[in-house]
């Protein structure tokens, strides 16, 4: 136990050292030290002083933390404007859990405007990642029209998707917790092997960027 506390505490200072020396990736371990209180205590006012550091470094990961943290006023007060700025620098790189993050801000016009088209575009950028929740939200995007043509193909082929990425109760979730997305109520047999193929269609699009 000595050795592992020993070695926890020297990951801690080489940790530090770099950072200190302006290393951004050691700036956003040692931030994430402090947010999780691994090898050290907790302090979410640091974790935010070094992930800022990093995020204006250009680490997307960084980024994509420091406007969760803005977000939800975690170390830092909350601002919604600053979570926007950080979370859209990182969804700019790719970062396909600040696409999804923006995506949301601009569907709850929360440190956006609300606009659909700017959510369905940032939900799809993660949703052709592999995102699974992502994926589940386009789904309801189609379903219901916002910000894209209604098209209960296409809400299906996404929703099915997410199941298969992240847990098969995902789908039967969304369909309990949205009574109107039943898909025995919208879609024809014929439909439900339209939904299929292009399900698989998604997949292998998904796949290929994820090999990119």
């Amino acid at each position: 136990v000595v050795l592992l506390l020993l070695c926890g505490g020297c990951d801690f200072r080489t940790t530090r050292e770099k950072a200190e020396q302006g290393d951004a990736e050691a700036q956003f371990r040692l931030g994430w030290m402090y947010y999780k209180g691994d090898g050290v205590p907790q302090n979410y006012g640091e974790a935010a002083k070094w992930l800022r550091k990093a995020a204006e470094q250009g680490n997307a990961v960084a980024q994509s933390n420091l406007g969760q943290m803005y977000h939800y006023g975690i170390g830092v007060p909350t601002d919604y404007k600053e979570a926007a700025k950080w979370t859209r620098k990182a969804a700019k790189q790719g970062n396909a859990g600040a696409q999804l993050f923006l995506g949301q801000m601009y569907h709850y016009g929360v440190g956006a405007p609300e606009d659909y088209k700017e959510a369905a575009k940032w939900t799809r950028k993660a949703a052709e990642q592999g995102d699974a929740v992502a994926q589940s939200n386009l789904g309801q995007m189609y379903h219901k029209g916002e910000g894209v043509p209604q098209d209960y193909v296409e809400a299906y082929a996404w929703l099915l998707l997410a199941a298969e990425n992240q847990d098969s109760k995902l789908f039967l979730l969304t369909v309990d917790d949205h009574i109107d997305l039943d898909p025995s109520v919208f879609l024809t047999a014929e439909q439900i092997g339209q939904v299929k193929a292009r399900a698989a269609a998604l997949r292998r699009l998904v796949e290929q960027k994820s090999a990119k």
